[in-house]
């Protein structure tokens, strides 16, 4: 029998457990420091037992999977060290930062243990073992990475594992993997952030602002709202990526106050150009490190109980509304309602079925 504990059974740990519980031969090992959350994984059928010892779960176990915080990942592998860990067993994470965990790997004894750093490139707006998928990693990048100390076979049989996921599995270098992430996730959070206070400051004064924020503004920098602790920890333990990531925009936000000094259209154009031509090559329809979004817009008229109707229509024909928006603003936003959806098929069907009755559609 395989055994597989999981260290932290909440959104990603969550889907994880669902990916491996009922398969042949495996059974699935949830720990919480907290006997509440212990209870809620087995209420819940996330696992199959449920510990709040960190030695009831990890010894014997074939693989431990580390979904706590990024800034409790040393400790974390700390205190498996001191464990009498079953030989060849596979221990890896899904934080968003590789180089100091893998780092922290080798400095302390694993025993026979191996370490192998994973990042499972999926998430969710929502948070917790309540919100946990089975089909959360499913099309997503899955990135493992491995050294070159790293057992050829310790990696195939965690690629075997992670099969069950349906992801795309990678491999990359940790320090490789944090600059790229860096880049395409962690710099956008504080753009995000810094442009949302920019904004906010003005607003103190004027109240106009965040009435006249609503659509593009919103959408732009959603990624603004994310969970403050979680990304205090990324973003401090990545931080050398990003202090080199942050003087190249600094660069790039200098080269445009230059262009407007200068009233330098074509050089605007030119940087418009160029953002366009590469952002259009970008893969729509895979998960990536910024999740993604399944909405449309629609016109519709402003009268009593057309909400109503579009949400009875889509519900008649089972397809899954998550939200709807009316839209105050329609300034970057083609329609005075926002729908949206879980998944990319519920969406592709709602645009079927808004058609049929008469709506018009926009992204």
């Amino acid at each position: 029998m395989t055994k597989i504990a999981i260290f932290g059974v909440g959104l990603i740990g969550g889907s994880l457990a669902l990916c491996f519980k009922g398969k042949p031969g495996i059974t699935v090992v949830g720990h919480s420091v907290r006997e509440s959350s212990a209870a809620k994984y087995l209420e819940r059928g996330v696992v199959d037992h449920a510990t709040t010892s960190m030695r009831e779960a990890a010894e014997g176990a074939d693989f431990i999977f580390l979904c706590v915080p990024v800034g409790s990942l040393e400790q974390y592998v700390y205190d498996l060290s001191q464990l009498d860990l079953k030989p060849g067993c596979i221990i890896t994470d899904v934080g968003s930062t590789k180089a100091s965990v893998a780092a922290s790997a080798k400095r302390v004894q694993l025993g026979e243990a191996v370490f192998i750093g994973g990042h499972p490139m999926a998430g969710s707006e929502r948070s917790g073992v309540e919100a946990a998928s089975f089909y959360l990693f499913e099309n997503a990048f899955y990135v493992l990475t491995p050294d070159e100390s790293t057992p050829k076979e310790a990696i195939d049989r965690l690629t075997e594992l992670l099969a069950y996921t349906r992801a795309h599995i990678v491999h990359v270098r940790p320090d490789e993997h944090d600059e790229i992430v860096g880049a395409i996730s962690h710099l956008p959070h504080i753009i995000a952030v810094a442009l949302v206070n920019l904004v906010r400051g003005y607003n103190n004064s004027n109240s106009l602002y965040s009435v006249l924020a609503a659509g593009g503004f919103r959408d732009i920098t959603r990624i603004g709202s994310s969970d403050p602790v979680v990304w205090r920890d990324i973003l401090v333990n990545n931080r050398e990526v990003l202090l080199k990531l942050l003087r190249k925009w600094q660069g790039g936000t200098n080269a445009f106050i230059e262009m407007l000094e200068n009233e330098d259209g074509a050089g605007i154009e030119r940087a418009f150009t160029q953002s366009g031509q590469f952002r259009s090559k970008l893969p729509e329809r895979r998960k990536g490190m910024i999740h993604s979004v399944y909405e449309c817009y629609i016109d519709v008229p402003d009268h009593p109980g057309v909400i109503g109707h579009v949400a009875t229509e889509l519900g008649n024909s089972n397809i899954n509304l998550s939200n709807i928006q009316i839209i105050e603003s329609r300034e970057d936003v083609p329609g005075v309602l926002r729908l949206s959806f879980r998944k990319q098929e519920d969406l592709d069907r709602a645009v079927e079925k808004l058609g049929q009755i008469g709506y018009s559609v926009h992204f």
